[in-house]
């Protein structure tokens, strides 16, 4: 990672939600795998495994944010996932296949993807449940020029 990635990865994560850490994890995981597969297809062993290992401990990271007792089902999927996850970088750096790292990574997107919506769904929420209590507070009176943003759509 140069040092602009790593700027601007440190100031996004600085004022992120939990949604975006978690985006941000999934998206340092995925960045591990592109370089793990590119340093696979160049026969570079010492940087794969190096990618391969850091990957490792993002997984590890994600593990240890589940909440096992009271986050339900969902955190017993998770840990499953995590669990396969791991095995299967495992079995591809064994078996040397940049094909079997492309597979994680793409089901890793589409979770990346899932907990983006969730978190688009989420700050949605916030602004219309922040927007309904400050017109219940009395002498709150929108201006025209907010009204008419707050209406306008693409």
């Amino acid at each position: 990672m140069n040092p602009t990635e790593l700027a601007y990865r440190r100031t996004a994560v600085e004022g992120a939600s939990g949604f975006g850490l978690l985006i941000a994890l999934y998206d340092t995981l995925v960045g591990n795998l592109r370089r793990a597969i590119d340093a696979q297809r160049g026969n570079d062993i010492q940087k794969r495994c190096h990618e391969l290992n850091h990957a490792l401990l993002v997984i590890g990271y994600l593990e240890d944010w589940i909440d096992r007792e009271s986050g339900g089902e969902l955190a017993h999927k998770l840990v499953t996932f995590y669990s396969n996850l791991r095995a299967k970088l495992i079995e591809a750096q064994a078996k040397n296949s940049a094909e079997m790292l492309e597979k994680e990574m793409a089901v890793i997107l589409a979770i990346r993807g899932t907990w983006q919506d969730l978190e688009l769904r989420a700050s949605s929420a916030l602004v219309v449940q922040a927007a309904s209590q400050a017109q219940s507070y009395p002498g709150f009176a929108m201006s025209q020029d907010a009204q008419n943003a707050s209406s306008w759509s693409a």
